[in-house]
């Protein structure tokens, strides 16, 4: 019998990634979603039912379980803010009291693998907060599967990016002192084979499982077995011990597309060992006849992923909690107070569809079409102060979907061969957008319009768009004749 199945988290790396395994296994998916429209380019949309509702809304969460047999909870509120371990807590308890009293089989959470023998108050936020919620879960009454990782190495991964960019940007690098602490890597084909074997796990399992690959290495030994496989030359790694978590992270926000506040809570979960204590899920769940994947099998599929631009979700796919999406600004009755507008427009003596190609293909590697360094100097701003900064490039060269992020934008909306809208998720005083329009004018000639639109934060918000205001005409208008130009000459 199919098994129907209730995946929260559906916009993120491992749920994004999950939904296409559990339809491939031939069980129905439905998604909970703050922001259905995000799931609506991906490949799978038209097979799942979506549901519109966050998980600290008990009606929306009680309406998504009808009928639900078995609920997978993959997310967490990393990133709203001091108060995320209390939003984490009432989110847990919501979901086990909703699944309850719906009716559910069963539960699924994947969490992080702690270390054994440290007492939970030593432990950082984040790991404290995923502990407890799979204590939570498990108390729910609902018979839960706590699944806990450490290091997931695949493409498009937090940890994967963070370890690619570290090796390949620093031939020589003085590292803190956990690199050299042991840790037990998963690669993410087998995260999910065993989210998706979880499913029919016997009503009677309520419990944790460590999940691990087979090998136990240090991160050194991960950079340098990296760089072997990226046929990169070894690696001068020097560790320090006096680099604490707080200056690794900015170190990490810096040199790689992973920004310090999602660093952080990945290095400190480095600084204790992390190593798996039982492998008792392969009696419900049986290893493949080949074995888990190995360390350096994992990073070799993930390379093969990145090299043939076939990234299926990234890290950064989860949305960016304080970002709003709603009210738009280009919405006829938006009434949200000020608003300010920097317009161009041009004609383009190209097709409508040259112009697209360009516009689709616009940020990471491409750039901006505008001054380099006007850009990379705003993108070292925001990392400074703690924001995603320019490094998060784009998850596809060519192809863009709603809810991708673009360095320091996300795809709000996009028509192709039409209309691509831009959110700002930089670190502002207001809410930005970029909305990038390819037209035609009277005479039927290719039009191009761009519009920025920012609407201020109280009087910070304010001064913020006059002080730039003179930068204007260079960055934006610039922007405007080189994409012009670019559609011209392509």
């Amino acid at each position: 019998m199919r098994v129907r199945c209730l995946v929260t988290g559906g916009s993120g790396y491992i749920g994004g990634r999950l939904v296409p395994e559990l339809l491939g296994a031939g069980e129905e998916v439905r998604c909970l979603a703050r922001t259905p429209e995000k799931l609506r380019d991906h490949p799978w949309a038209g097979r799942v039912e979506v549901v519109r509702g966050d998980v600290t809304d008990e009606g929306a969460v009680g309406a998504a379980m009808a009928g639900v047999d078995v609920a997978y909870y993959l997310v967490h509120a990393l990133g709203t803010g001091k108060g995320f371990e209390e939003t984490d807590r009432r989110a847990a308890r919501i979901f086990g009291e909703r699944a309850r009293a719906a009716g559910v089989r069963r539960i699924v959470y994947l969490g992080g693998l702690t270390p054994a023998g440290v007492p939970e108050r030593e432990l950082s936020p984040h790991l404290r907060s995923r502990a407890e919620v799979g204590r939570i879960l498990l108390d729910s009454g609902v018979p839960t599967a706590v699944l806990r990782a450490a290091v997931i190495i695949g493409s498009g991964s937090a940890s994967f990016e963070m370890l690619r960019y570290l090796t390949e940007r620093l031939p020589a690098m003085v590292t803190p002192g956990w690199v050299r602490t042991r840790t037990q890597p998963i690669a993410v084909r087998d995260v999910l084979r065993l989210l998706v074997g979880c499913a029919r796990l016997p009503d009677d399992v309520n419990r944790t499982f460590d999940i691990g690959g087979p090998d136990v290495v240090t991160y050194e030994d991960m950079m340098r077995r990296y760089a072997a496989a990226a046929n990169l030359r070894r690696r001068v790694i020097v560790p320090v011990p006096l680099l604490t978590p707080r200056l690794s992270s900015l170190w990490v926000g810096l040199v790689t597309p992973v920004p310090g506040a999602i660093a952080r809570p990945l290095v400190e979960s480095l600084r204790h060992e992390v190593v798996c204590g039982e492998h008792d899920i392969e009696r419900y769940v049986p290893d493949p006849p080949d074995g888990r994947a190995g360390l350096d099998r994992a990073i070799a599929l993930a390379l093969q992923r990145v090299r043939d631009a076939d990234v299926a979700t990234r890290w950064s796919s989860a949305a960016t909690p304080r970002a709003p999406s709603d009210p738009l600004p280009t919405d006829p009755g938006w009434a949200g107070g000020s608003l300010y507008r920097d317009r161009r427009e041009r004609t383009v003596d190209a097709s409508p569809q040259a112009l697209w190609q360009v516009l689709e293909g616009i940020g990471g590697e491409n750039g901006w079409y505008s001054s380099p360094l006007a850009w990379s100097l705003r993108g070292w701003l925001d990392t400074l102060v703690g924001g995603v900064g320019l490094h998060r490039g784009r998850r596809d060269a060519a192809r863009l979907r709603v809810g991708d992020s673009l360095d320091f934008w996300r795809v709000e909306e996009i028509d192709p061969g039409r209309l691509l809208r831009l959110r700002a998720e930089m670190r502002l005083p207001g809410l930005a957008w970029l909305e990038l329009t390819v037209d035609r004018d009277g005479d039927g000639r290719t039009l191009y319009r761009q519009q920025a639109l920012f609407h201020p934060r109280g009087l910070a918000g304010h001064a913020y768009w006059w002080g730039v205001a003179p930068f204007h005409a260079a960055v934006f208008g610039g922007m405007a004749r080189n994409i012009a130009a670019a559609a011209e000459g392509g």
